[in-house]
């Protein structure tokens, strides 16, 4: 813990009186602190997208890092430091680099980041072509322990979810809803957005568009009128397609769907972790 100790400017050097490092200095309470750092700063960010170009989006972190117990407290103005120091704007890239670097330079053992960010893709209506932007929220997760960083992405994907049951049993229609699909997952090797958000929209009654005109209106009522999902056919199809993807190591999904004639939200949710599994290797990124 090289950086946690005490400090002061030499009054030779400012002309004015030793400027103690409170931080720094020691507390007796012998209690260690998993996570302490700042929440809720805005930065902007560029993101690559599939279609060969980069977005432009402003993300909000969270930085963390772990406190032992003989230190009263760490440095916040460090986090704001290295947030600022990429440039303009950070990349996909320098956010791992900038996980290694805010654990070591605060001489930590482990260091948790947090970026969230709106992330847009251009879709077209199924029947008029028409184009619109659809907005994801996205979160990239870093953790830093043992001098290894994993990186988790977290995407949540709106989706229509139409009952199966009230299909069944109805003489005509059938209730839907908007969902709300989270995906967590580890990867190996590199992986779009784009694809994990393609997986979710595939095994959902129906996607969502921006805009829609009659004719796109009855494609998407029929198309999830004719491919009913209960919150555990979501899940568990998607997660069919993750299993069979080598690149995805571990994940998380869950589904929430707002009911339409409750006053109450169905869910449902599958993990599974590949390399925790017997044979298998675990996964860590540089």
């Amino acid at each position: 813990m090289q950086d946690h100790k005490m400090t002061a400017s030499h009054p030779a050097e400012t002309g004015a009186l030793p400027i103690a490092d409170v931080q720094s200095s020691s507390d007796g309470r012998r209690i260690p602190i998993n996570k302490v750092g700042i929440k809720d700063i805005r930065h902007p960010i560029r993101v690559r997208d599939r279609s060969g170009g980069e977005q432009h989006t402003v993300a909000t972190f969270n930085m963390y890092v772990d406190l032992p117990h003989n230190f009263k407290g760490t440095h916040m103005s460090r986090f704001v430091e290295i947030l600022n120091q990429y440039e303009r704007e950070i990349t996909v890239d320098s956010f791992k680099e900038m996980l290694t670097e805010m654990s070591e330079r605060l001489g930590a053992r482990s260091g948790h980041i947090e970026m969230r960010f709106p992330y847009f893709i251009a879709k077209k209506a199924p029947v008029s072509g028409v184009q619109s932007l659809l907005d994801y929220d996205v979160t990239f997760v870093g953790e830093r322990k043992h001098s290894h960083n994993s990186l988790r992405i977290r995407i949540v994907i709106p989706v229509t979810s139409l009952c199966p049951c009230s299909k069944e049993i109805s003489d005509y229609g059938a209730h839907n809803q908007r969902s709300h699909v989270t995906v967590n997952c580890r990867t190996r090797g590199f992986i779009w957005l784009e694809e994990l958000i393609d997986i979710v929209e595939r095994e959902a009654s129906s996607e969502l568009f921006g805009l829609l005109k009659r004719p796109d209106e009855k494609y998407v009522t029929e198309r999830a009128y004719d491919n009913p999902k209960f919150v555990e056919d979501m899940v568990r199809d998607i997660a069919v397609k993750l299993n069979a993807d080598e690149r995805i190591r571990a994940y998380c999904v869950e589904s929430e769907n707002f009911e339409s004639i409750h006053n109450h939200s169905a869910y449902a949710m599958v993990e599974r972790d590949k390399d925790a599994e017997p044979g298998k290797f675990s996964d860590t990124v540089s």
